[in-house]
């Protein structure tokens, strides 16, 4: 695809920054990166550019509580490959998939990605879905200055030099579901329940929407924030207190709980009977992969805000989607023709296909020659729309979609942005965030700085 040259910024874009990993309780904030100078410390060899296979890397939790979520995320990486290898592979060459099982243990996703790029020689690496897993990897792959694709939505205030990030920032799915409750369209909610997973991506998140809420004039007497941990299961008493703190006021329930721990959730919500007409919820974790496992007739109405729907009508989703049931048939996948499509699974088929198109015009699968073509990188989604990698902060620009969820588990679109939007990496609604820059091009060459590296 076309794409405006980078500017070249010599061997300083071949820097290392080191990002503490996170604990699964309190994960800690990412450290300042270090100088774009400093050379890797133990750089893994480069995948050789011979005419053998491509390894590449798919690192989802096929067990433990993110399964629901990750395991169709290898599944369509499975199917990309096997279609870009039907199509003559990459620079003449197969790529041959190396799939790891990190089981939802968050110091294993940093095990697992090490010996992808340091013994397996994987080319690129596509994975993780809680940030905390993210944040996990995050200091192996700039240590070793590895590439990785991550396709789920998340909390923004990041960018690396070694990631690319596939999945929405906060102004490009959690704000704009925001605004759409606050309208006369969404109900004019004036009260704001703030529910999530106790990790970094729900409470940043949280903290982002606290500031946006104060801007729009809401006091924090009308927002309640409340955690439970990964494979929380009874939700009795939360939903009884989001009962008692809607009494009064119109109030939404945003929603930042992941995994398995959906499924009590949206059930003890209709044990207490409340519906999307009396308090309506839009999730950012739930899509149909989740609805999948459940009765979604009590959830009629309740909302997600997603970047694609598998309902969208446009010819290049109806060929995703019969790609996808063609592979779920020929493979005998569990659930077979119930299987679904949803927003990740997109997000990682643009994700493959970008580094596809990237390797083939730098004429090369090595980490510093892809990564410096994949910005500009364009590809017609699932999704209708064109979409394009940004070679400033490393994000695709996407659409943003909010749907009703149906009673066969799929959602009515309510409301859609015209095109894509750019994502923010940092948060222009948190002080300290407003001021700094995500620009991997000269004269910045940074993912966390306030003034140009270069003057």
């Amino acid at each position: 695809m076309n794409r405006r040259r980078l500017t070249a910024v010599g061997s300083v874009l071949f820097g290392a920054f080191a990002l503490a990993a996170c604990s699964k309780e309190e994960p800690p904030k990412p450290a300042e990166p270090a100088a774009p100078a400093a050379a890797p410390a133990a750089p893994a060899p480069a995948p050789a550019d011979d005419k053998g296979p491509i390894k590449i890397g798919i690192l989802h939790s096929l067990s433990g509580t993110m399964a629901i979520s990750e395991t169709s995320l290898k599944d369509v990486a499975l199917m990309t490959i096997e279609e870009i290898n039907a199509a003559g592979g990459v620079l003449g060459r197969k790529l041959e998939p190396v799939v790891v099982d990190p089981a939802s243990n968050w110091p294993l996703f940093a095990e697992k990605a090490r010996d992808l790029i340091q013994n397996q020689k994987v080319a690129v690496v596509f994975g993780c879905w809680t940030s905390v897993s993210r944040k996990s990897v995050l200091p192996v792959f700039e240590e070793l200055n590895g590439l990785l694709f991550y396709p789920v939505q998340y909390e923004g205030e990041e960018s690396s030099f070694n990631v690319f990030y596939t999945g929405a920032a906060p102004n490009q799915q959690a704000i704009p579901a925001v605004e759409y409750l606050m309208s006369k369209k969404g109900g004019a909610a004036k009260r704001w329940v703030l529910l999530g997973t106790d990790y970094v991506y729900p409470r940043t998140t949280n903290k982002i929407l606290r500031y946006f809420l104060h801007s729009k004039g809401v006091a924090d007497d009308d927002i309640l924030e409340k955690y439970t941990p990964f494979g929380h299961s009874d939700y009795q008493t939360i939903v009884a207190d989001v009962k008692k703190f809607a009494a009064g006021k119109r109030t939404a329930v945003v929603s930042t709980i992941n995994g398995d721990s959906n499924v009590p959730f949206y059930k003890e919500l209709a044990n207490q009977g409340l519906k999307a007409t009396d308090i309506p919820v839009v999730a950012f974790s739930v899509g149909e992969e989740e609805l999948r496992g459940i009765d979604a007739k009590p959830l009629v109405g309740h909302l997600a805000a997603w970047n694609y729907f598998m309902s969208i009508d446009n010819p290049e989703n109806k060929a995703f989607i019969a790609k996808w049931m063609d592979y779920v048939k020929k493979n005998n996948l569990p659930g077979g023709d119930k299987r679904v499509t949803n927003d990740p699974m997109e997000a990682t088929y643009i994700g493959i296909h970008m580094w596809a198109q990237a390797a083939e015009q730098a004429h090369s699968v090595s980490v510093d020659a892809v990564r410096q073509a994949i910005g500009y990188q364009k590809f017609k989604a699932p999704s209708g729309f064109t979409i394009e990698m940004d070679a400033k902060n490393h994000h695709l620009h996407k659409p943003v979609f909010i749907g009703e969820v149906k009673a066969d588990g799929q959602f009515h679109v309510v409301w859609k942005t015209d095109g894509p939007i750019r994502a923010q990496a940092w948060s222009p609604y948190i002080p300290d965030s407003a001021k700094k820059v995500a620009d991997w091009t000269y004269p910045y060459v940074c993912g966390n700085c306030t003034e140009p590296k270069f003057k």
